[in-house]
């Protein structure tokens, strides 16, 4: 009879627990989708380089005489106002040639499939996000147990098709514009920080788009059995690239990572506009400032019988 009464609340605290979950995650998603729809003013950061975002999560357009080249969609509401970013800048979605992303999360690579149909552009992905954005979130393995949550669609977005795979260190090139991917992989393993140079009159500037270097809380698992084979390796040789690269403008798929508004706020006293969103010691301290959680997070990990 003990053993009955035992099971009988095991499966009432089961079931409690379950229906938690899922109000928590329908109310979450319920708050993500108002906030997807506040657009951020779009602005020139330098030369031909441009802010398109909305909501903090970021978008970044380089302009070219043989087309532009956009970087990252946003959630799929994000999309139209993208769009209309661009055209207040003045220029035309229809002339964006190249699609580029950081990586396959809902939150930038959400608006990419409206985006590609609105331009006509090509899509190029990583071969180790390139299912996952071809399946519209279905299959991401870093989300770890909570995958589950996909059918509140939670992590899932409309599936693009992508035109083109590319391994690490692969140039995009359109006319002028050329690009190089850095496979900064464990946040997903086709995480994508993008590098490029930016002219500002008479200076030559490298653009560093940081894709991401966070570990989901309660998710990601950096000793066996890790939350993707290789993850642990994948964080340790992207802090050793990103900080290789000679980065002067400092910029990442979210803008409160590169203090966007602290360095559009600053502009009005600089010299000369640019000068904020040259920090190259911004860019090194939030690498220092992931690597620091990432030891933290797996010193608690190895700990844990």
């Amino acid at each position: 009879m003990r053993h009955l009464i035992k099971r009988r609340r095991l499966v009432v605290l089961l079931g409690a627990a379950t229906t938690l979950v899922v109000v928590l995650g329908m109310l979450w998603r319920s708050a993500i989708k108002r906030n997807r729809s506040v657009p951020d003013e779009p602005f020139r950061i330098a030369g031909n380089l441009y802010y398109v975002g909305a909501t903090g999560v970021t978008a970044f357009l380089l302009t070219g005489p043989e087309g532009h080249v956009l970087i990252d969609g946003g959630y799929p509401e994000t999309a139209p106002l993208i769009m209309a970013s661009i055209a207040k800048l003045g220029f035309d979605i229809t002339d964006v040639r190249v699609l580029l992303n950081s990586h396959a999360h809902s939150d930038h690579a959400g608006g990419l499939r409206a985006l590609q149909e609105a331009s006509g552009a090509e899509l190029w992905i990583s071969e180790g996000d390139a299912d996952v954005i071809a399946a519209g979130g279905a299959g991401d393995r870093t989300l770890g147990p909570f995958r589950f949550l996909g059918f509140l669609g939670l992590g899932r977005f409309p599936a693009s098709r992508v035109d083109h795979r590319f391994k690490d260190g692969a140039t995009i090139r359109l006319g002028p514009l050329t690009l190089t991917a850095h496979v900064t992989a464990g946040h997903t393993p086709g995480c994508t920080s993008w590098s490029f140079p930016v002219h500002d009159g008479d200076r030559e500037l490298l653009a560093v788009d940081i894709c991401s270097l966070t570990l989901f809380p309660y998710v990601s698992k950096l000793v066996e059995p890790e939350t993707y084979p290789g993850i642990r390796s994948d964080f340790e040789r992207s802090f050793s690239v990103l900080r290789s690269l000679p980065a002067d403008i400092f910029l990442a798929s979210h803008a409160n990572w590169f203090s966007m508004k602290r360095k559009l706020l600053e502009r009005s006293d600089a010299e000369n506009p640019v000068e904020p969103f040259i920090d190259r010691a911004g860019y090194l301290s939030f690498i220092d400032r992931a690597e620091a959680t990432f030891r933290e997070t797996l010193a608690k990990q190895q700990r844990r019988p």
